[in-house]
């Protein structure tokens, strides 16, 4: 209860400023609605000269890509450590993070909370109803628990990676590029995981498993049968990542010895 009401009141903050700025909110939602938008575009130009991707129709590659829109969101909005070296370890901000009695990766969350990345997440989800019911898709008593189960998984995977990639900073101050070349290697998941090679599937699926946030826990719901087991390990591959993050985080801030050290 105590975190839900910081939670709380962190929001209310942001809408405060927000509410002084609302252009910048508007900027903010049409420029990422443009950015998925170009996107889509793509797939269907992708599909103006094939039939077939991979094995993939047109409607299942964009259902794909609808589901990945939807942790993605939810982790853009809760999850932001893209300016962390530079805010916190260069401008000294970790010292007033490690002053207060909250958990300091929580705090660090919500100081940088994005609520019109959820706009994305929402996109996805009407162009997942849209293009599943193109294929005909059933709609079954499980989907919900299992669209809420695999989103929570997808987010966690998404936070375990970019936290563990975060933490580094604690060992050099110095902002590190990693982290654009990891967003850009995450655009991979949005497609077929069997477009690919070999070594990309094998990279994608267990080292840097970013199958799991889009194609895998989707092909449960295009009932692609060749891809039930793995869909189903999401949360568990969730968990472990989940937990690599958070334990390079707090070995990370055990080394931190303040801004002027």
């Amino acid at each position: 209860m105590y975190y839900l009401g910081l939670m709380g009141e962190y929001l209310k903050n942001y809408m405060k400023t927000r509410m002084t700025y609302r252009a910048d909110f508007w900027v903010e939602v049409i420029s990422d609605l443009l950015f998925q938008a170009t996107n889509l575009i793509f797939i269907f130009v992708i599909f103006m000269h094939t039939n077939s991707l991979g094995g993939w129709s047109e409607s299942e590659v964009v259902f794909v890509y609808g589901f990945f829109m939807v942790p993605f969101g939810v982790f853009s909005c809760f999850v932001n450590l893209w300016n962390f070296s530079e805010r916190y370890i260069v401008k000294g901000e970790m010292d007033r993070i490690m002053t207060r009695p909250a958990y300091n990766l929580f705090q660090i969350f919500l100081e940088n909370v994005d609520p019109p990345a959820l706009v994305g997440s929402i996109i996805g989800g009407i162009i997942m109803v849209i293009s599943g019911g193109q294929l005909g898709l059933s709609f079954e008593w499980w989907t919900i628990p299992a669209m809420l189960l695999f989103t929570l998984s997808a987010v966690a995977i998404y936070t375990g990676i970019y936290t563990t990639l975060t933490s580094l900073s604690f060992y050099s101050d110095a902002p590190t590029g990693i982290l654009p070349l990891m967003y850009n290697v995450q655009g991979y998941g949005r497609y077929p995981v069997t477009i690919y090679n070999r070594a990309i599937q094998v990279l994608l699926t267990w080292i840097l498993p970013f199958a799991f946030v889009g194609v895998y826990p989707a092909s449960l719901f295009l009932e692609r049968e060749e891809m039930r087991q793995m869909a189903w390990l999401t949360p568990l591959v969730g968990l472990v990542f989940l937990a690599i993050g958070l334990t390079s985080w707090n070995y990370g801030v055990k080394r931190y010895r303040g801004a002027g050290s």
